[in-house]
């Protein structure tokens, strides 16, 4: 019984000492720049498209926007009447924009695939699924303002 009650207690001490003695941890390297760029290319996006927000909770169309999005889908070519490139982005806020390009008066954005970063430039009309940016074009006729899309580098107008 006495060495029963002498292992037991070396256990617990040893196990004290262990629990005690400090380990090692690696070193934790400063990440608030990248923190901080991150947040900085955030509220850019949110300032961005705060009128596209303001013109869906408003439900207002015809409301020329600018601001960007990740393509989370890319639809099929609408081709009835003038063709259409068609894709949708998420905004920074979570918001979806279904994007319709005008591919007889600019050109596709070829490659175009899910995780792809648009900025765009164009009109915004409202629908209950987050509403549709056309008008990404020049307008031929000088009538409208010219809208723009830019992904990687190259601008589609």
């Amino acid at each position: 019984m006495k060495k029963l009650l002498i292992i037991v207690l070396i256990g617990l001490g040893l196990y004290h000492w262990l629990d005690a003695t400090p380990t090692k941890t690696p070193p934790v390297q400063n990440s608030a720049p990248v923190q901080q760029a991150k947040l900085q290319a955030i509220q850019k996006n949110t300032s961005e498209n705060s009128a596209i927000k303001q013109a869906f909770i408003n439900q207002q169309s015809k409301v020329q926007v600018q601001g960007s999005g990740s393509v989370i889908r890319v639809l099929a070519d609408d081709n009835k009447g003038s063709r259409h490139q068609r894709f949708i982005l998420q905004l920074a806020d979570g918001q979806t924009l279904l994007i319709a390009h005008n591919i007889d008066l600019a050109p596709r954005i070829n490659g175009l695939a899910k995780g792809d970063t648009v900025q765009f430039y164009g009109q915004y009309e409202w629908n209950n699924k987050g509403g549709v940016v056309h008008w990404t074009h020049h307008d031929p006729q000088g009538r409208h303002v010219g809208g723009w899309l830019k992904h990687k580098g190259s601008i589609y107008q």
